[in-house]
């Protein structure tokens, strides 16, 4: 299995989320054109019948049958920019997903703010990972990358409240961090199965994270993080 590290940015560093339903719409199409064949149908749904109403809960099909183009083992969505780790499933798989993934959001975007022209910027950034010790630092990387909306200086390991850090990724809903700590949030838009194995588990992938955080050289992924 050969894995990937993808980068797409808004053109000129643009906001590409701006609210929760952007961010929902976004998590949907990582599901829904995850697949071989066309999507005939981009309706979704929302739900607000948990106590946090602020919290809409996306509702998959997830009976649809699916042939998949890539496996989504790990993302996030930020304000201007998303990353995911992907591996292909078919042929092409990695540039068909994406193709279909970008338009498709593109789309959605630009009619709800009666906008035109591009949302990206042109081309997508996408790295190997060749080396196995590499591998095991991007799904943190990845999940980590929230922090730069509230302490940016985890980066330069001058974090000094790890504890606030945690917790604060425990309740950013918009990357695979929380399914992969045990907490159902969008299950059905990745394939954990591989990781959470390498993991060892949910509660072993909460230590490690948090050590990781603590002890993080990014030096050692400079290549690899694409920013």
């Amino acid at each position: 299995m050969t894995f990937y590290h993808i980068l797409s940015r808004g053109v000129d560093k643009r906001k590409i989320f701006l609210d929760d339903e952007d961010y929902l719409r976004g998590i949907h199409d990582l599901f829904e054109f995850n697949d071989v064949e066309p999507v005939n149908n981009l309706t979704y749904f929302f739900r607000k019948e948990y106590k946090d109403v602020r919290r809409p809960y996306i509702r998959f099909d997830e009976k649809k049958r699916r042939k998949l183009l890539v496996k989504i083992h790990a993302f996030c969505l930020m304000p201007n920019h998303y990353h995911l780790l992907l591996s292909a499933v078919v042929e092409n798989g990695i540039p068909l997903f994406m193709k279909k993934f970008n338009g498709g959001y593109a789309r959605y975007f630009n009619e709800k703010y009666e906008r035109k022209g591009a949302l990206f910027e042109t081309r997508y950034k996408k790295v190997i990972i060749k080396d196995e010790a590499h591998f095991i630092h991007l799904p943190y990387y990845i999940h980590l990358n929230p922090l730069d909306l509230i302490a940016p200086e985890w980066r330069e390991r001058k974090l000094s409240n790890f504890k606030k850090a945690m917790k604060f990724l425990d309740t950013y809903r918009w990357s695979s961090h929380l399914d992969y700590a045990g907490k159902k949030n969008f299950p059905s838009a990745t394939q954990r199965d591989f990781l959470l194995e390498f993991f060892e588990g949910h509660e072993q992938y909460k230590r490690d994270i948090t050590d990781w955080l603590k002890e993080l050289s990014l030096e050692d992924i400079r290549d690899l993080i694409l920013e």
